[in-house]
């Protein structure tokens, strides 16, 4: 079974909505309110080793698609397998740069790309797949940057759907108040 990780940058009260960039009223949150610390994103370079596929709900990969092919920074994210969430994508593929990536057109079939041999696969922002992911039973980590921000409104990570128990597996804060929060899901 290849474990399915949700990994997303947080604000405190669960808004993960724009923290880069976009239309919402406060996007780009992760850069012009909290100090830079580069100690709290090395679990970002961890991740590029864990992962060994990606995996986008439509929007966020309408987001993503156009920029990271062209990202030296992301250059062994654009190297591996990518995936996206879709009722609307007509086909197998979609464009990424000058490769592509895979059209999965339910949560039928990511449980079954989940049930494949293979690595860890990363859900990058994703709001609304992350949602439906966790309410299917497909979600069996989250790590979490935690902003110490209240951003009042916005797209949550967490929305309504059945108790779930977590198990802690990392932790760390750091000076300018962002934590992470490694969590796996206890079945």
């Amino acid at each position: 079974m290849r474990p399915i990780v949700i990994t997303t940058f947080l604000s405190l009260d669960g808004v993960m909505e724009a923290p880069g960039g976009g239309d919402h009223p406060h996007a780009g949150w992760t850069f012009k309110d909290v100090d830079f610390e580069e100690a709290a994103y090395e679990i970002k370079g961890r991740e590029m080793g864990e992962a060994s596929a990606l995996m986008f709900g439509r929007r966020s990969y309408d987001e993503f698609a156009p920029v990271w092919p062209s990202m030296e920074e992301f250059a062994t994210y654009n190297a591996m397998p990518k995936y996206v969430v879709s009722t609307t994508i007509d086909g197998d593929t979609a464009p990424w740069g000058e490769g592509t990536v895979g059209v999965l057109h339910s949560l039928e079939e990511v449980a079954a790309l989940r049930e494949t041999e293979g690595g860890e696969i990363h859900v990058h922002g994703s709001a609304t797949l992350a949602q439906g992911l966790a309410r299917a039973g497909l979600v069996d980590r989250y790590t979490l940057l935690v902003f110490p921000l209240l951003l009042g409104s916005g797209k949550r990570l967490f929305g309504e759907g059945d108790k779930t128990k977590l198990s802690l597996v990392e932790h760390a804060a750091y000076a300018n108040g962002i934590t992470l929060q490694r969590y796996d899901v206890v079945r």
